[in-house]
C-alpha cells in the first residue's frame, strides 16, 4: 500500500500524541534518566506545541496514521520538530518522506534538534544531507529558536539543512 503525507487536524490529536509516546520509547535509556517522563509527552505539553505554531503532518496507509513531524516557523528559519514513527514501522521509508515533504514546504532554512546520545536520529538526519553544528552554534541556536531547559541544551545536537550551513558558514570556522 501507498501512503498518503497530509497536514494533521485537531482530529488526529490523539494519533499524534500516541505515536510521540510509542516511538519515544526508543530514548528510553538513551537519554539522560532526568530527562526522561512518563509519557514522553503529556497532552498538555503537545497542545502547547500546536498552540506555539508546531504543524504536524502524518504519514497516513489505510486510514492509520503511521508517522507524524512536524514543522514550526521561527523567526527566520523553520524548525524540524516532533518527528516520530511508530514501533514496527521503522526502516520503511516514512521519516524520510516525511522530512523531504516538510522541507518542500518552507523556503526557509531548516534546523532539527534532538538528544546527543540519539546516534540513530543523528544518523537519520545527516543521511538527508543535514549536518551538526559545533557545540557552540548549537548553544546558540537552541536558546534562540528553542524554549529548552539547560539540561535539555546540554545533552542535545542541533542539525542544519544546506540552506542554513551555506548561509552560516561562518559559524563553522574560528578566526
Amino acid at each position: 500500500m501507498v501512503g498518503i503525507i497530509r497536514k494533521c487536524s485537531r482530529n488526529d490529536f490523539d494519533a499524534i500524541y500516541s505515536i510521540i509516546n510509542d516511538a519515544a520509547e526508543a530514548y528510553k535509556g538513551v537519554i539522560p534518566n532526568d530527562c526522561w517522563k512518563e509519557p514522553y509527552m503529556a497532552k498538555e505539553e503537545l497542545q502547547h506545541e500546536i498552540d506555539n505554531g508546531v504543524m504536524f503532518w502524518g504519514y497516513e496507509e489505510n486510514v492509520e496514521i503511521f508517522g507524524i513531524m512536524g514543522l514550526q516557523d521561527v523567526k527566520d528559519i523553520a524548525l524540524i520538530r516532533h518527528a516520530y514513527v511508530r514501533t514496527g514501522k521503522g526502516n520503511q521509508g516514512i521519516g524520510g518522506k516525511l522530512l523531504r515533504y516538510l522541507q518542500k514546504q518552507t523556503a526557509k532554512p531548516v534546523l532539527m534538534g534532538t538528544w546527543k546520545d540519539a546516534l540513530w536520529a543523528i544518523k537519520f538526519y545527516e543521511k538527508h544531507g543535514f549536518e551538526l553544528v559545533t557545540e557552540q552554534e548549537k548553544d546558540r541556536l537552541l536558546r534562540k529558536y528553542w524554549s529548552l531547559p539547560d539540561r535539555q541544551i546540554e545533552t542535545s545536537v542541533v542539525l542544519a539543512d544546506q540552506k542554513w550551513l551555506r548561509a552560516n558558514s561562518k559559524h563553522s570556522f574560528s578566526v
